[in-house]
């Protein structure tokens, strides 16, 4: 009976709590059924305020066509007026003077005819000459029909009334975004492209899932998140190039499609910046060491010798380094090293302060990844552990977040997780590497590769050992 009481009780309580959400939905249901009543006499109301001022632009545009029209006539019919008075001038002109030729011809008398013939006969001749005289410059084009009521276009226009909604959401096109360590470029497209007045860009930085967000995410409520995002406002194009982000990070972009109707945003999409380029810095490197002329490969040369020794020189006997030339306190960096033919090498971090007369590693201010001949180890603080790596290994990846206390490495040829350090850096840190041989090559500003972007915890092959090495390999120390 107990049982059945406490299946009972929890069925009941389960019955009760689905009445009170189905009650709050018909509440919002029943709300929005109201609102919907509400926003319908609203458009209705538009509606007619926008016919009418259409009408009355309409009443308005004929009034002053009217006008126009009217003035028109006005001055056409004056100036044909005076045209036409111009002709009758010149017609009365020319009759007086051809009844006066007629009466000269009609005389008898031959001394009288001569004597009026010379002048009638120059005003004769000078009248027939000259046309502007008799016949005035008259436009028979001017009869007002080179005048046109064509409004087609405006009837299409009208036509075409319709009500706007919100555009469709945008879609970011990922595969067109680019980007450098401290600007990425995004690229958008839209459905609704000659309806859409503006863009707005909307971007933070990636910290997990948690502020990854699905589409029905993407409200207003994303404004009242505790993440602190940034909005580009009045984008007219379909790209924009955000600048000043952090090296290798990875960001959240939403693209919000803007019209009088509304907005609507984009699936938000993740992007990252690439890591922050650097080469090897010369003046930090051992007097054995060549540098090449791009800064980007190092290698044992026991003649060069020529350098000055400095305090911030590596110096180690039995051990040849290098740094980078740049100094990280933030953000997420990648960088692969080709180790070649080398078969002792140490690559890593460490602070500024490490010592610079041993291997890297063998400090508290120090972190690397080491080869010596066939073992493989991680070290920091001179604590070893070995890590089972394959011992055709040419290249490693270096993934240096700084902002979470993470330094990994990978094989990156086969997507492999090798070993993380956890961190708690409270100075910036350099990229370091050592060799006993051969030579090392560095790729930096990569972007971290996709099989990494989001690094399942692995189980690295990795066990702690006071010293991996036999006495025959003490020179790596």
């Amino acid at each position: 009976p107990t049982f059945h009481r406490q299946t009972l009780e929890m069925n009941l309580t389960n019955l009760v709590k689905r009445n009170s959400e189905l009650e709050n939905q018909m509440a919002k249901l029943i709300q929005i059924c109201q609102q919907v009543e509400v926003n319908t006499a609203m458009h209705e109301a538009k509606l007619m305020e926008e016919c009418d001022e259409l009408v009355e632009i309409i009443q308005q545009r004929k009034q002053m066509i009217a006008v126009k029209i009217k003035e028109t006539k006005v001055m056409k019919l004056r100036k044909l007026a005076q045209q036409v008075a111009n002709c009758r001038q010149c017609l009365e002109r020319s009759t007086v003077l051809i009844n006066q030729a007629e009466h000269i011809l009609k005389e008898n008398d031959q001394a009288r005819f001569l004597q009026s013939a010379k002048n009638i006969a120059e005003r004769v001749a000078m009248a027939t000459a000259s046309s502007q005289v008799l016949i005035p410059d008259i436009n028979f084009n001017d009869a007002f029909e080179n005048f046109a009521l064509d409004f087609s276009r405006e009837k299409k226009l009208l036509e075409g009334l319709d009500y706007l909604t919100a555009p469709n959401p945008p879609s970011i096109r990922e595969e067109l975004c680019t980007a450098s360590h401290d600007t990425i470029t995004v690229h958008w497209i839209s459905d609704d492209e000659f309806s859409i007045s503006s863009y707005e860009l909307q971007y933070t930085i990636f910290t997990g899932q948690a502020n990854f967000i699905s589409k029905s995410w993407c409200s207003w409520g994303l404004y009242n998140s505790v993440d602190s995002w940034m909005i580009v406002p009045n984008i007219k194009q379909n790209h924009y190039t955000v600048h000043g982000l952090q090296s290798g990070t990875r960001y959240i972009f939403i693209v919000k499609a803007i019209n009088q109707a509304g907005s609507r945003n984009s699936e938000p999409t993740r992007l990252k910046t690439n890591s922050q380029p650097f080469k090897l810095d010369p003046k930090m490197t051992h007097k054995k060491l060549k540098i090449s002329n791009d800064g980007l490969q190092m290698e044992k040369d026991e003649s060069s010798l020529k350098k000055s020794h400095t305090p911030e020189r590596f110096s180690g006997t039995g051990c040849y380094g290098a740094a980078g030339n740049i100094f990280i306190d933030s953000g997420c960096h990648y960088w692969e090293v080709v180790m070649g033919s080398s078969t002792w090498y140490a690559i890593g971090i460490a602070y500024k302060s490490a010592p610079k007369n041993e291997w890297i590693g063998k400090n508290a201010s120090s972190w690397v990844f080491s080869r010596c001949n066939s073992n493989f180890v991680v070290r920091h603080n001179n604590k070893e552990m070995l890590v089972d790596v394959p011992p055709q290994l040419k290249r490693l990846g270096v993934l240096l977040d700084y902002d979470n206390n993470m330094l990994s490495f990978y094989d990156p040829a086969n997507s492999l997780h090798l070993h993380t350090f956890d961190v708690t850096f409270i100075l910036p840190v350099c990229p370091t590497f050592t060799i006993w041989n051969k030579s090392l090559m560095i790729l930096s500003g990569l972007p971290a590769p996709d099989f990494i972007d989001y690094p399942e915890r692995q189980e690295c092959n990795c066990r702690p050992q006071e010293s991996p090495y036999v006495s025959g390999m003490k020179a790596c120390h």
